[in-house]
């Protein structure tokens, strides 16, 4: 069975809803579901003593395993539980000497549990284990003896039940795979790694020394099978001549950096962690060039999908830098200090070669030429031939293909140019005026790309004005971008990182001036004809319905009027303003004198209707 999955999977889905304490809870609940299905269960009575499991249990049901495991993790569960509790009460005192004794009392009857279960499987006649499920159990003990030791401060004895439980679980990842191996490497990240750093800080080991070779001095290898057994299937774990190398996932050694240069500064690797993330990135990259040379015809998302072992390895030196920089942190190193400056100029190496990287990455999926050309893909055809036996006609590539094409290339532009502008937060980059103008230059350069590309989809969709204003702008852009270096090569053989030469942006400018001038007359032809088309219409138009305008050219005397007439709709009936009717006496029309009584009586009513608003009121109406 999968001991480490399990036990990952358990802690991962309890943990992400609660705490330990909610985890214990429902490890006990999880225990006594799985007793009553086995039968084991107490039957009401709470303080009985449970009979053991024996080697038959399992050998009878493997789910006697899961009450073992399930055992030791809720004691688990309750050590850390008063741990993290203690540790985030700041009105108290700190864990006292009955909590810490509680703590490891805890933690040691989970050891216990765990070591029953190994003891169980080595009966291998009874329980038909396999070595990778003992191997996990033992790793499993070991890392819980570690815990115990590192409560109690036994920091040399802490190391020894680490390494072990390092060791097991290398061999284990190796023997898995690289595709299911990501548990082991998240349990070493997260618990056993960072343990085995902090106990030998305490036992006041230099930081150059690396993990692996704390686990080569510490590991306990007499009279102790598992680490016997381990060596005949991984030799190289425990080799002396690996130590001092970094392995990578294919179990090759590389050479691992003593110092690191970052603009003619050169600095010394202290951290051993970040020394040998770096041999893996100087081995990726290796790796990478082999394979653009061995494959030079290979697609260009083949070619990109070969960057993703180097961004993976230089993304876990910045993490290793980091980590680095925050342990100096803790232990109040100032700013000011030789280490801490070191690791400053180190974290800025770093994160610019990862971003050095991407960029390349970018660079090889926009095509040959960084972009700047962009011809038709042949559109693939079936394999399968025509029911009426005629061969296949070749269809051009069509329009909506291009521009997509073309926004995936202006994705690709948009992002290097925001890893460009992150680079200008790195540490010590702000003061380096020289090498922010170089920044400046290069971001000039992927702009232009850039404004092409959307020049070409402008031009596509038939819109040549606003293609040659975007072709003008990218032209003011690569003017910019040649003051480039011309000694400026790729510093990874044939790689194209951010490194762009000067003939790479003269090239470019001409390719821009060239196209500057070709919309230009496009537009100028453009214009011509519009205006021709407008003449052949006003000319088209008799004099006679043109007499409101001037024609600068003369009249035409053959246009004058409309010969023969056409039948064309006309108003019915002018439309006149009758003033006359306001002084003539029309029959029906009503008298002065009537309208003047009536006047009169309109006038009456309104005096009344003012003196009824003059009246005043009083409270109640």
């Amino acid at each position: 069975m999968d001991i480490t999955r399990f036990i990952v999977s358990q802690r991962e889905k309890a943990l992400l809803v609660g705490d330990y304490g909610s985890y214990r809870k429902q490890l006990s609940r999880r225990l006594l579901v799985l007793r009553k299905k086995l039968n084991i269960s107490s039957r009401g009575r709470k303080y009985t003593p449970k009979s053991p499991i024996t080697a038959e249990d399992i050998a009878s049901n493997h789910e006697f395993i899961y009450i073992l495991l399930l055992t030791s993790e809720r004691a688990w569960a309750l050590a850390m539980y008063m741990k993290s509790t203690h540790a985030a009460d700041s009105n108290a005192q700190g864990t006292t000497g009955s909590t810490k004794r509680h703590i490891a009392s805890k933690l040691q009857k989970a050891t216990n549990h765990a070591a029953h279960l190994v003891n169980l499987l080595q009966d291998t006649e009874k329980t038909k284990a396999p070595i990778e499920s003992i191997l996990e159990a033992r790793a499993y003990q070991q890392s819980l003896q570690g815990a115990i030791k590192f409560e109690k401060k036994a920091w040399e004895q802490c190391l020894q039940s680490y390494s072990e439980a390092r060791l097991l679980y290398i061999a284990l990842a190796r023997s898995v795979g690289n595709k299911q191996d990501d548990v082991f490497k998240d349990l070493l990240a997260r618990t056993i790694d960072p343990s085995l750093r902090y106990a030998a800080h305490q036992l006041k080991l230099p930081r150059t020394i690396s993990i692996e070779m704390i686990v080569t001095r510490y590991i306990q290898r007499d009279n102790n099978r598992y680490v016997t057994e381990v060596s005949k299937s991984n030799p190289d774990l425990l080799q002396e001549s690996g130590v001092a190398a970094k392995k990578n996932a294919q179990g090759e050694s590389a050479d691992t950096p003593k110092t690191i240069t970052w603009r003619s500064r050169t600095v010394k690797l202290e951290d051993a962690t970040t020394a040998q993330a770096l041999a893996s990135v100087s081995a990726a990259g290796t790796k990478l060039a082999s394979f653009l040379d061995t494959n030079p015809d290979a697609d260009r998302r083949a070619k990109a999908a070969a960057f993703d072992d180097v961004l993976i390895s230089s993304q876990d030196a910045v993490d290793a830098v980091k980590t680095a920089i925050d342990e100096l942190t803790a232990e109040g190193v100032t700013q000011g200090d030789p280490r801490m400056q070191s690791l400053q100029i180190t974290r800025t190496a770093v994160n610019y070669n990862l971003v050095e990287w991407r960029v390349g990455r970018n660079r090889v999926l926009c095509g040959a030429e960084d972009g700047a050309t962009f011809e038709s893909q042949s559109v693939k055809q079936p394999k399968k031939p025509r029911a009426d036996g005629k061969p296949r006609i070749a269809h051009e590539e069509s329009t909506g293909r291009r521009l997509t094409r073309l926004k995936e290339r202006v994705v690709l532009y948009d992002s290097t140019l925001q890893s460009l502008d992150s680079v200008k937060g790195f540490p010590g980059v702000a003061a380096d005026q020289a090498f922010i103008n170089e920044l400046d230059t290069k971001k000039a350069y992927f702009s232009s790309l850039r404004c092409l590309s959307i020049a070409r989809s402008h031009a596509l969709h038939g819109n040549k004005r606003n293609a040659l204003a975007l072709l003008a702008r990218a032209a003011e852009w690569s003017s910019q971008a040649t003051s480039l270096s011309p000694s400026a090569e790729s510093s990874n053989e044939g790689i194209s990182k951010l490194e762009v030469s000067s003939a790479q942006a003269n090239s470019l400018k001409d390719l821009l001036d060239r196209s500057v001038l070709q919309y230009q007359a496009l537009v100028e032809l453009e214009d011509l004809r519009s205006e021709t088309s407008k003449k052949k219409e006003s000319r088209s138009i008799p004099m006679i319905e043109r007499l409101d305008e001037y024609p600068p050219e003369g009249v035409d005397l053959t246009n004058l009027v409309t010969y023969p007439p056409k039948l064309q709709p006309i108003p019915v009936k002018p439309i006149f303003l009758d003033t006359a009717w306001n002084y003539i006496d029309y029959p029906g029309r009503p008298k002065k004198g009537t309208a003047a009584a009536g006047g009169g009586k309109a006038e009456d009513t309104s005096s009344v209707v003012e003196t009824k608003k003059e009246t005043k009121k009083g409270w109640f109406g």
